[in-house]
């Protein structure tokens, strides 16, 4: 449930190659999500390519999301400039290109 208070939900995920780390934090309208695997992470649309690329991350970005599955059901809609080196592409299911990351 969103209820805005800004808590935040911490979960361990498991998918294909291992575990990644699921952060979710409850905003106004919907959750601000973020999945972290060992090398890179998926964000939501509330976070900033430019601010990932600029960091040198390997990212990619899923919008529409509302809870951990839907981030792993999601395609991705944007990749950071180290993902597409590592070759991570837009379209790519997340849990796919998380499965990369580990």
């Amino acid at each position: 449930m969103i209820n805005g208070d800004g808590a935040m939900n911490t979960q361990s995920i498991k998918i294909d190659n291992g575990q990644v780390k699921g952060f979710l934090i409850e905003l106004d309208h919907a959750p601000l999500i973020l999945l972290k695997a060992r090398q890179g992470y998926v964000m939501c649309g509330y976070l900033n390519m430019a601010a990932a690329n600029k960091m040198g991350d390997v990212a990619g970005r899923v919008t529409g999301v509302k809870s951990f599955e839907d981030v792993l059901h999601a395609s991705v809609v944007e990749v950071s400039e180290n993902a597409k080196k590592m070759g991570l592409n837009e379209g790519m299911n997340a849990r796919e290109f998380l499965n990369k990351l580990m």
